[in-house]
């Protein structure tokens, strides 16, 4: 510690002395840190009381905090480290004036501030522009009509900030307790105040793009005459054959209708005859247009149409490109990912109603309730003393700032709490929501700045009845993108194996998989509720075949009674 002057308060200090921290006189030390905070990175020193957490937990802290989704209602935190306005107006999200003056216009769209001169700077604003990572970035204007400002001041909120600070999550009242199971190993318990109130709402854009090509049979079209369509699937279609703006979307629904010509082979006389009486209309086309995917839904906000009739530049052989722009507001939800800032991150697994939610003595509803047992194991104490201070300092309504290792000591949060009129402990009495009874011991209740992020269930949620396949293997394809199925590999047969079974086991492999007959027997026995076939040869087992006879092994299979088993024969008939 140093005084006002920069003197040394003690005549040993803690110093670093290449790699190793060494206690010596004062008088030996050369140099002096800048800042105490000059050791950790940007988002390392976002983290209040760092210097009480366990470095993988804060590190995990630091990589979490980049993947917060932007919410609708931003708020500061009530506990921050003083970094967050820097951060903010750094990161170039928030719009800063680039002149003195006077602010002579504001809406949606532009601030313009007027300097001493009379000439006019616009600060442009971003409206519902989609990011990268399908985020909404929106700028909103902060300040009013004949305001004064200077170089550096902040003029329009970004997506994230609040006031020209940085807000990547909300302030929870929370607590430290189990509630019937419900926040086993790291789950999050919340409360439906936060559906209700949209606390962790936010706005996402989805783009599709489908591109008009030149083929060799003629050129695609764009087009609202889709063959075989009905009038019904269209209704949400101008007149080109594009979806409007503001239309509600669902999977399966024609965004942009187009049509590609088919390979016409010579056509009948009474073909010829209609194509005479009603022109080129009639000729084989069929329907290529763009269809919502499984799994996405939500509001058109914008439609873009590029085309080379009007001197866009667009790829070889692409004479149109139609971008369309899906917006979609999410609400928290069962199987959303949520962190506080000392990478102590859950996953939200039930909601309850308001009226379920413990609560304190004076009513109030806690918000969310995470298990005590995720603190002591992960040595992230930080949290803890952020909720303590946030119980405090929220019920003030004040901020605060406690830098990284210089910040708010153990004694400094407890006359906090005590000066907020709660027990020095930080603890108090809370009430079962459901039997009105205040649990056995005093409980752990105060403020945490919690954060959405980026692993939404909806993103994830996936489920296949038949899709596509792979051409080599005849197998499902992976993922979600390619609309695969679940891979079954050799570690989930193992377990099959050793459960004995086998018949499931024996679906898994062949219908279920690469047995092409027997997977099309299987889906019409199903259809029309007969006896479910006997299982072929996998595709699998005839591509392990071919590879012997392609390293010269003659290989003949037999059935029981001694016949030789056709193997070519079975793929095409």
């Amino acid at each position: 510690a140093i005084d006002e002057q920069g003197n040394f308060l003690t005549d040993e200090v803690v110093c670093r002395y290449g790699e190793e921290i060494v206690h010596v006189e004062n008088v030996k030390v050369d140099l002096l840190d800048v800042s105490p905070k000059q050791v950790v990175s940007v988002s390392a020193g976002l983290i209040p009381f760092l210097e009480h957490d366990d470095a993988n937990r804060a590190l995990m802290g630091s990589n979490m905090q980049r993947q917060a989704v932007p919410l609708l209602k931003t708020e500061a935190p009530y506990v921050g480290t003083g970094l967050e306005r820097k951060v903010a107006i750094d990161s170039g999200a928030v719009v800063v004036s680039k002149a003195n003056g006077v602010v002579t216009y504001v809406d949606a769209t532009k601030v313009v501030v007027t300097n001493k001169n009379k000439e006019e700077v616009t600060h442009r604003l971003l409206n519902f522009e989609r990011s990268n990572q399908a985020m909404c970035l929106h700028q909103k204007p902060l300040v009013d009509l004949g305001e004064k400002v200077k170089v550096g001041s902040v003029l329009a909120d970004g997506p994230s900030t609040n006031g020209g600070d940085l807000a990547l999550g909300r302030n929870i009242l929370m607590a430290f307790m189990p509630w019937e199971g419900y926040n086993f190993e790291d789950a999050i318990l919340i409360s439906e105040r936060l559906r209700k109130e949209d606390v962790f709402t936010s706005i996402h854009i989805e783009e599709f793009d489908i591109e008009a090509r030149t083929t060799k049979l003629g050129d695609e079209e764009i087009t609202r005459e889709i063959p075989n369509v009905s009038e019904e699937a269209l209704k949400n279609l101008d007149e080109n054959g594009i979806i409007r703006i503001g239309a509600q979307v669902t999977p399966g629904d024609i965004l942009v209708g187009k049509v590609t010509p088919k390979g016409e082979t010579e056509p009948p006389a009474e073909e010829k005859l209609l194509r005479a009486i009603f022109g080129e209309k009639a000729k084989d086309v069929r329907d290529t247009s763009l269809r919502l995917p499984h799994g996405a839904k939500g509001t058109i906000v914008d439609v873009l149409v590029l085309s080379k009739e009007n001197g866009d530049d667009l790829k070889a052989g692409v004479n149109q490109l139609v971008r369309i722009y899906i917006a979609e507001k999410r609400k928290i939800t069962v199987g959303d990912k949520m962190s506080g800032r000392h990478g102590n991150k859950g996953v939200v697994s039930r909601v309850l109603p308001v009226e379920d939610m413990p609560h304190l003595e004076d009513g109030t509803p806690i918000d969310v309730a995470v298990n005590p047992l995720g603190v002591p194991s992960r040595m992230n104490i930080g949290q803890v003393l952020e909720v303590h201070l946030g119980l405090a300092i929220g019920d003030m309504d004040q901020y605060i700032a406690t830098p990284v290792f210089d910040g708010a000591k153990e004694a400094d949060v407890k006359d906090y709490l005590e000066k907020a009129g709660y027990s020095r402990t930080g603890k108090v009495k809370l009430i079962d929501g459901r039997s009105g009874e205040p649990f056995d011991n005093p409980v752990t209740v105060g403020r945490m700045y919690m954060l959405k992020l980026h692993h939404l269930v909806e993103d994830k949620m996936h489920a296949r009845a038949i899709g596509p396949y792979s051409l080599v293997t005849q197998q499902p394809l992976g993922g979600k993108a390619q609309f695969g199925g679940q891979r079954l590999g050799e570690m989930e047969v193992w377990a099959l194996e050793a459960y004995g079974a086998s018949n499931i086991l024996q679906e898994m492999l062949t219908v279920k998989s690469d047995d092409i007959t027997g997977r099309t027997k299987t889906y019409e026995a199903i259809v029309k509720g007969q006896q479910m076939p006997e299982a072929d040869a996998p595709e699998s087992f005839r591509v392990l075949i071919k590879e012997f006879q392609s390293l010269g092994l003659d290989v003949t299979l037999y059935d029981k009674e001694g016949d030789t088993i056709e193997l070519d024969k079975n793929i095409d008939g």
